[in-house]
C-alpha cells in the first residue's frame, strides 16, 4: 500500500464537516445465515448533483454549530425545539439506551428484533462515518439524502426561532436529535430506538419518555463530564429511567447497580437484571460468529445464531432480547415468549460495523472501535477466542482525552508488536506522545511509530506477513472510532 493523495482527499472531505465524528457506521460483511435482509451499508454521496449540493449545504449549516465535544448540560434548548414542533417525540413509543459500551450494537439488535415482528422502526445512533444521514434510520436503513434535506428544511424556521430565544444556539447534536424525532413522527414509525449521545439526564435525547430504558455495562469513560466512579456515572445515566418504565439492566459494577436500582424504585419502574431475570445460558463459537441459547423474560430461546464475535456481543444480545420482550409485555402482561423463529431470523441479520469487523484477508485485518479500557478488555478477550492468530500486530490511534495507558495495558497481552499512529481529528493524541506511553507498556523493541495511518497500516501488514503466507499473522486496528473509520476508507470498505 502506498501513500495516496486521493485518500487524503477522502479523509479531508469526510472530516471537515465535523472532525470528531468521522467514525465507523459502514456496513459489515460478516456471515449471515437464516436471516432476513442485511442491515444497510453506509450511503455514498448522492448521485444527483442537485441533491448532493443541497446535502452539503445542510452539512455546512450543521458544522457551524457546537460540535459534540462542547456541551452545556441542559435539555432546555431541545425541549424548546420540541415544544415549537408540537412534541413529535410523543407520537410513538420508544426504547431508550444508555451505558458506556455496547449501545450501538444493542440498538441494532433491538431494531432487527422489532422489524422481525413487522413493526416500523426509527433508530437514532451516533457517530457516523460517510454521511450524517446514517444517524437517522427508518426500517433498518439510513434515510435518503433527499429526506434528510427535506426534514432539515422543514424544521429550520423552528430551529432559528429557538436559537433566537436561548442563551446558546442549538448544538449539532441537538439539531440532529430534533430532526430524528421529527422524521420518526413524519414516517410514522411504530417505535423509536434511541441511543443517548453522552450520559443520560441532560443528554439531548432525554426529552422522550422511554417505555423501556436499557442500561448497557457502565464503566469509566468521559470522567471529566460524567463522574470518576461507575456509581457517579450511573447517577447521570439513570436519568433516562422514567416513571413506570421497565428497566433492562446489563451486568453492572456493584456501585452502579445500587444507583440504578435506587432510581428505579423512585420512578416506580420495573427492573429486569441480566444474570437474574434474563441472560446468556450458553454460547459456542461458530463460523462467522456464535451460537447462543438465551434466557429471556418469557423462557429460553435456543439455536440463536449471532454473526458477531465475543462474549460481550452475546450479552448485548441477551439485553436486546429482554428489551424487546419488555416492550411487548412478555413477563408482565403475557407469559408466553416471543416467536423463536422470528427471534432467530432477526439475530442472524444483525451487523455491527467496526466491532471486530474483518476487512481484509491474507493477512487478516480486523477493525474494532474500542476506545476505553473496558472496551479494550472485552475486545482482547474476543480476539483470542474468535481468531487463531499466531502473531497479532496492533495499530492504535487514540484520542488525547481518553485513558490511553489503560487501553494499551488491556491490549498488551495479545499484541506481539504495536504500531502507533494518529487519525486526522484535532482530538487525536500525537503519535510520538502515544509512543512514549506505549514504550512504557510494551517495551521499546515492540513499538513502531508511523504518524500517518496509511503508513501504519502498511507497516503492520508487513509485520504480520513476516511469518509467511500460511502462518496466521493478523492485524487489529483500534483505539478510536475515528481511527477505525479512516482505516475502513483506506481498506476500501467505505
Amino acid at each position: 500500500m502506498s501513500e495516496s493523495d486521493p485518500f487524503d482527499e477522502i479523509i479531508a472531505e469526510e472530516t471537515t464537516r465535523d472532525p470528531d465524528l468521522a467514525a465507523i457506521e459502514a456496513g459489515s460483511r460478516t456471515l449471515r445465515t437464516q436471516g432476513g435482509p442485511p442491515q444497510a451499508d453506509a450511503p455514498a454521496r448522492p448521485e444527483d448533483p442537485e441533491v448532493d449540493k443541497a446535502l452539503r449545504e445542510v452539512e455546512a449549516d450543521l458544522a457551524s454549530r457546537w460540535g459534540e465535544t462542547k456541551l452545556e448540560p441542559s435539555v432546555s434548548r431541545i425541549a424548546a425545539l420540541m415544544d415549537v414542533l408540537g412534541e413529535p417525540q410523543r407520537s410513538y413509543p420508544s426504547i431508550h439506551i444508555t451505558g458506556t459500551n455496547g449501545k450501538t450494537s444493542t440498538a441494532r439488535m433491538i431494531e432487527a428484533l422489532l422489524g422481525a415482528f413487522e413493526l416500523r422502526t426509527g433508530r437514532y445512533t451516533s457517530p457516523h462515518v460517510q454521511s450524517v444521514t446514517e444517524r437517522i434510520s427508518l426500517d433498518g436503513a439510513p434515510i435518503s439524502a433527499e429526506r434528510f434535506v427535506e426534514t432539515y428544511r422543514d424544521i429550520k424556521p423552528y430551529i432559528e426561532m429557538v436559537d433566537g430565544s436561548q442563551e446558546y444556539r442549538l448544538s449539532f447534536f441537538e439539531v440532529l436529535t430534533g430532526m430524528a424525532y421529527a422524521a420518526f413522527a413524519d414516517a410514522p414509525v411504530d417505535v423509536a430506538v434511541v441511543e443517548v449521545g453522552m450520559g443520560g439526564s441532560w443528554d439531548a435525547t432525554n426529552v422522550i419518555d422511554g417505555d423501556v430504558a436499557v442500561v448497557t455495562p457502565i464503566d469509566l469513560d468521559h470522567t471529566d463530564r460524567l463522574g470518576s466512579t461507575p456509581g457517579e456515572i450511573a447517577g447521570e445515566k439513570s436519568g433516562i429511567i422514567k416513571q413506570g418504565a421497565t428497566v433492562i439492566m446489563a451486568q453492572q459494577p456493584v456501585d452502579a447497580a445500587q444507583v440504578l436500582l435506587k432510581k428505579a424504585v423512585e420512578a416506580d419502574a420495573t427492573v429486569a437484571r441480566e444474570g437474574l431475570e434474563f441472560g446468556v445460558v450458553s454460547r459456542q463459537v461458530a463460523v462467522g460468529g456464535q451460537l447462543l441459547t438465551l434466557r429471556g423474560l418469557g423462557g429460553e430461546y435456543t439455536d440463536v445464531y449471532l454473526p458477531l464475535y465475543g462474549a460481550h456481543q452475546a450479552h448485548n444480545a441477551a439485553v436486546a432480547l429482554a428489551a424487546v420482550e419488555a416492550f411487548f409485555g412478555v413477563g408482565a402482561q403475557r407469559a408466553e415468549p416471543l416467536d423463536v423463529d422470528a427471534v432467530r431470523k432477526a439475530f442472524a441479520s444483525v451487523s455491527s460495523p467496526g466491532r471486530l469487523e474483518i476487512v481484509r484477508r491474507s493477512p487478516t485485518v480486523v477493525l474494532d472501535a474500542a476506545h476505553n479500557p473496558a472496551g479494550a478488555r472485552v475486545t482482547a478477550e474476543a480476539v483470542q477466542e474468535a481468531f487463531d492468530f499466531s502473531r497479532l500486530i496492533g495499530v492504535v490511534g487514540a484520542s488525547g482525552d481518553k485513558n490511553v495507558r489503560g487501553l494499551l495495558e488491556a491490549f498488551e497481552p495479545v499484541f506481539a508488536e504495536i504500531v502507533v499512529t494518529q487519525n486526522s481529528s484535532h482530538r487525536a493524541m500525537d503519535a510520538d506522545e502515544l509512543a512514549g506511553i506505549a514504550v512504557e507498556v510494551f517495551g521499546e523493541e515492540r513499538v513502531q511509530v508511523e504518524p500517518r495511518l496509511p503508513d501504519a497500516l502498511e507497516a503492520a501488514i508487513t509485520l504480520a506477513e513476516e511469518e509467511g503466507e500460511f502462518a496466521g499473522g493478523g492485524v487489529l486496528v483500534t483505539g478510536s472510532v475515528i481511527t477505525v473509520g479512516e482505516a475502513r476508507l483506506l481498506l476500501g470498505k467505505g
